[in-house]
């Protein structure tokens, strides 16, 4: 009996110490994944950029609080499915009506896994989901939010982004946000605080992820980086403007 004990007890101490190994083993595959997602966005929005000579329109036919439900309000992930090799789920949506309208709902619930982080727990998963959002632009070093590369009603050009697309974020992770679906136009957010700041507003969109330590960024270039949560504030407000003439370092 004593005999059995210790061996449950070795047995259950090598667990212990085998189970973390497992998960973060697990998270770094998932992190991969993320970090890939990004990646074939970022080849979609210069294969766009290619064709169409500018970055997608941010929001097309944004609602304000006053605008008429007929505004269209299709996000940029959007436009950007036939270059995802989403060529069929972009035909099946009716541009003509809004993103919301009852027409629509079958393609804007559909899942493009491309669009969703593996870290991202499965409960807030919900239809037509996206981990991803287009940076409109940042409140850290001004006050002025459209400083960004995805914008309401207006393209942006390479050539606009005077910062250098090496040097300017174009998407990033937004786990646990509000407006979550690739079709919704309000999937581009204003960045007023650092990566994973338990003190933003849960009802803001801002960089967030479920990966320990940092979150997952698009730089316009097509470069996916991981960007730890003690980045500077002052950096990543840099790195957001398009034309801020910052001079800044690489991630």
């Amino acid at each position: 009996m004593v005999e059995l004990m210790v061996v449950m007890a070795i047995v259950a101490i090598l667990l212990g110490l085998l189970i973390p190994a497992v998960q973060a083993v697990r998270e770094s595959a998932r992190k991969t994944s993320c970090k890939n997602n990004l990646r074939q966005i970022g080849i979609a929005l210069h294969a766009y950029h290619n064709v169409h000579q500018s970055l997608p329109v941010g929001c097309i036919e944004w609602r304000s609080w006053n605008s008429p439900p007929t505004y269209r309000q299709f996000a940029w992930s959007a436009t950007l499915l036939p270059f995802l090799e989403q060529q069929s789920l972009h035909a099946q949506i009716d541009w003509s009506l809004p993103f919301d309208s009852p027409e629509n709902l079958s393609a804007a619930e559909t899942q493009v896994v491309t669009f969703i982080c593996p870290s991202e727990p499965s409960d807030s998963i919900t239809a037509g989901h996206t981990t991803y959002g287009g940076i409109f632009g940042e409140r850290i070093l001004d006050t002025t939010p459209n400083d960004g590369v995805f914008l309401y009603e207006r393209a942006i050009r390479f050539g606009e982004i005077k910062d250098g697309v090496t040097n300017t974020l174009a998407v990033a992770e937004d786990v646990g946000g509000p407006d979550k679906q690739w079709i919704n136009g309000r999937n581009v957010f204003v960045v007023a605080h650092g990566i994973n700041d338990p003190a933003a507003w849960s009802g803001d969109n801002e960089i967030r992820s479920a990966h320990p330590g940092g979150a997952m960024v698009l730089f316009a270039d097509g470069r996916p980086v991981f960007l730890s949560n003690a980045t500077d504030r002052q950096l990543l407000g840099s790195w957001i403007t398009r034309a801020g003439g910052e001079v800044v370092e690489q991630p």
